[in-house]
């Protein structure tokens, strides 16, 4: 039989794998009588744990949420994986703060081999530079706007038209997802007053109390929240969230040359030296400069728009150059 300690952390760590452990089939797998396990409970609920007992013809155990914090179990593979989330989150705009400190007391506690692994796994999480210079958002706003949005409630808040400027209007929404964008923390809401799908800086947001009513979800626009905000950011009012304008052109370059650099196009071997782009832009001069970033001679394939962007772009620098 198991020491008391390793039982219990056996017997822990099965009830946090399902939802619920009939009492005969825990005492079988710990190898002890249905007596002990019903002892087990009891000491783990005096260790914090909330167990709730089942009822029914078999009867069994639950580890439900409780008010506060007891300890937690993780396997080594687990515990690795939550160091480098932790270390990864500690470069965020919200809870780097909090990642940091929880880093740290979960190396505290590990014994020495997982410390070892978690070290020779040091990296730097390099947060990307804000050119903006917005103010960070604090864990209290996203954990409302959380709360809100898993509640169907309406929301009333604040809107600062720009970075650290003074509040704006006070909008009326029905919120429906919290997401990150570019190192950036976005709301997805129906605007009750302009009637249309919206997003907000949840950084420029100051929620109001209290929120409104309960509300029935609206569909929202293509049905999957990835796409429809990508759309929005590239100008697209479709559920397609393609780029506004989209064109074809050949490089002069090989393509292994061009396809590291290139995060939303093809591109497509068509020779040792040559290779087809894809590419799209918010607009068609946009669109022209992009192409002109990879250093090589450009062939344009269309649409005409593009190409006509490349003569007006290339007399802009010309004019330029003819100044200096």
């Amino acid at each position: 039989m198991q020491k008391t300690s390793s039982r219990l952390l056996a017997l822990l760590s099965l009830l946090q794998t399902h939802r619920e452990w009939p009492g005969e089939r825990l005492a079988q797998r710990l190898d002890v009588t249905a007596r002990t396990v019903r002892r087990d409970i009891d000491r783990l609920r005096e260790l914090g744990y909330r167990i709730t007992a089942v009822k029914g013809p078999a009867g069994g155990y639950r580890l439900d949420a409780g008010a506060h914090m007891p300890p937690l179990l993780f396997d080594d593979d687990q515990a690795v994986a939550l160091a480098v989330a932790l270390g990864t989150a500690a470069t965020g705009a919200a809870v780097a703060e909090d990642a940091a400190r929880a880093l740290a007391a979960l190396r505290q506690v590990m014994p020495p081999r997982l410390r070892h692994r978690i070290d020779s796994l040091r990296f730097t999480a390099v947060r990307p530079p804000d050119p903006h210079g917005g103010p960070d958002i604090d864990t209290a706003t996203l954990v409302e706007l959380s709360r809100v949005i898993h509640a169907r409630e309406e929301l009333r808040f604040d809107y600062t038209s720009g970075p650290g400027g003074p509040p704006g209007d006070t909008r009326r929404t029905q919120p429906h997802h919290l997401v990150t964008w570019s190192s950036r923390w976005y709301l997805v809401a129906w605007d009750l007053d302009r009637d249309d799908w919206r997003i907000f800086r949840a950084d420029r947001i100051r929620t109001r109390v209290p929120t409104g009513p309960r509300f029935d979800p609206r569909e929202l626009p293509g049905g999957d929240v990835s796409a429809f905000l990508t759309g929005r950011f590239r100008g697209s009012e479709g559920p397609a969230a393609d780029w506004p304008c989209r064109g074809e052109v050949v490089l002069h370059r090989p393509a292994a040359d061009v396809a590291p650099f290139v995060q939303d196009g093809s591109v497509e071997v068509l020779g040792p030296r040559h290779c087809r782009l894809t590419l799209g832009s918010w607009s068609w001069t946009g669109l022209a400069a992009a192409v002109g970033r990879f250093d090589a001679d450009v062939d344009v394939i269309g649409p005409p728009e593009l190409s006509r962007a490349c003569e007006e772009l290339a007399a802009r620098y010309a004019r330029a150059c003819s100044r200096t």
